[in-house]
Formats: C-alpha cells, sequence, structure tokens
C-alpha cells in the first residue's frame, strides 16, 4: 500500500534524518520524496510503501510522537484517497 506523508514545521536541524528513523522503524519504505524550505518554513513531502497489514492508527500515533519531539506537524493519509481528494473535475 502506498501512502503520502507531509511535514510542515519551522526549519531546523534533524528534521529528515528524524522523520526518516522513524519510518525505518516502522519498516516503511520512502519511495520518493521533495523537500524545500520557505523562509524559516521546512517543508516535506513524501511517497511511502508500507505493508497493507500495518495498522495506519498506530503509524499515525507514531509519527505523531516523532512530530511532537521534532516540533513539527507530520500528517499520513492513503495514496488512494489523497488523490480521490485532490482529484480535480
Amino acid at each position: 500500500m502506498r501512502a503520502v506523508l507531509t511535514v510542515i514545521g519551522k526549519d531546523k536541524v534533524g528534521i529528515v534524518a528524524g522523520v526518516s528513523q522513524s519510518l525505518a522503524t516502522l519498516n516503511i519504505n520512502i519511495v520518493d520524496m521533495t523537500q524545500t524550505i520557505m523562509q524559516d518554513y521546512f517543508t516535506m513531502m513524501m511517497i511511502l510503501d508500507m505493508d497493507k497489514q500495518t495498522s495506519f492508527d498506530y503509524i499515525r500515533q507514531e509519527l505523531d510522537k516523532t512530530g511532537q519531539q521534532l516540533g513539527v506537524k507530520i500528517s499520513i493519509q492513503n495514496e488512494e484517497i489523497f488523490n480521490a481528494m485532490h482529484k480535480l473535475g
């Protein structure tokens, strides 16, 4: 199953490393990613590949903990739901 993850917050050292480490611990593969810094704000979007059996609620809880530790907002959605929500027309 694929998922879309976004990270937004004030830029600081260790955001990419912290998020990547959490994903690795959860056995989630990063398929693609983009990041940018807009003035002092860090933004990142990732496409992830994960086991369908993995509990999305558990993943959200763990990523919420990571976000709190890093001082950023981390959001994750199933890619199919993300695409349906952002489909034009």
